[in-house]
């Protein structure tokens, strides 16, 4: 019980250490005097589902250089009454590499983990897509009729 609610924040601390390291060092500044650009990081599905968590559990320990949270607005609310604007993403890598260890020996499978999540997010995103598309259309079609 002591690692429940641990898993999404110390995947993504150890998600941004590896974008760190990919975006840095002598290959990386080859390609930034090639014009390369950082793509951020984008945390998104920041609303905290289990109401026995704190209620800017996915805001607060996610704040850094080159990132994006997409907020709802309760949680927007959540942390502008009460979070504390520092760079917390990167505070605790070793912390975060002792959850992914311990939740391994608990049988969890990362890459199975990963896939379904980026699975259910891209889904996520293409639904929002295709929702948006549908008003476009529908608002084009408005106003070829006016």
């Amino acid at each position: 019980l002591d690692l429940r609610g641990k898993a999404a924040v110390a995947q993504a601390a150890l998600a941004y250490k590896l974008y760190q390291q990919k975006f840095s060092g002598p290959r990386w500044e080859a390609l930034v005097k090639k014009g390369a650009k950082k793509q951020r990081l984008l945390w998104a599905s920041t609303s905290v589902k289990n109401p026995a968590y704190s209620d800017t559990l996915y805001v607060a320990p996610l704040i850094g250089p080159d990132t994006v949270s997409t907020m709802p607005d309760q949680a927007l609310e959540a942390f502008a009454d009460h979070g504390i604007v520092k760079r917390t993403i990167d505070a605790n890598v070793s912390e975060a590499e002792g959850i992914y260890s311990a939740l391994e020996k608990l049988g969890i499978d990362w890459n199975k983990v990963g896939e379904q999540l980026e699975d259910e997010g891209v889904d996520s995103f293409k639904k929002s897509f295709e929702s948006l598309l549908g008003t476009l259309q529908d608002k084009a079609n408005t106003l070829k009729l006016a």
